[in-house]
C-alpha cells in the first residue's frame, strides 16, 4: 500500500523576446497557455510518481521536466517556477 500526500503547487511560465510594437507583449497570454496544455493535462490529477522522468517528482525535477517538454516547442521560454511551500526556479542548461 503506498502513501500518496495530496498537494498543489502553482507552476510560472517565463517567456523572453523582443515587445512587438503593435500588440504591446512578447507572447499572447492564450498562446502560452495552449502551448503550455498537454504538459498541464499530463500532471493535473496525476500521481506524480507515476509519470516517465517524475519518479522522483521534487520541485526542482518538475521543473527540469517541463523545461525538457516545453523548451523545444516554444524557444522564447525562458525560466519555469514551481512553488508549493518552497519552491524551485530551472533557467535551463
Amino acid at each position: 500500500m503506498r502513501t500518496i500526500a495530496r498537494a498543489s503547487c502553482y507552476v510560472r511560465l517565463y517567456v523572453s523576446g523582443p515587445v512587438d510594437e503593435n500588440t504591446g507583449w512578447v507572447m499572447d497570454f492564450g498562446d502560452l497557455k495552449k502551448a503550455f496544455e498537454s504538459i498541464y493535462d499530463q500532471l493535473d490529477h496525476y500521481y506524480l510518481n507515476d509519470i516517465p522522468g517524475l519518479e522522483n517528482p521534487t520541485s526542482e525535477n518538475l521543473c527540469k521536466w517541463i523545461w525538457a517538454k516545453l523548451k523545444p516547442e516554444l524557444p522564447i521560454f525562458s525560466k519555469v517556477e514551481v512553488k508549493e511551500t518552497s519552491g524551485s526556479i530551472y533557467s535551463g542548461e
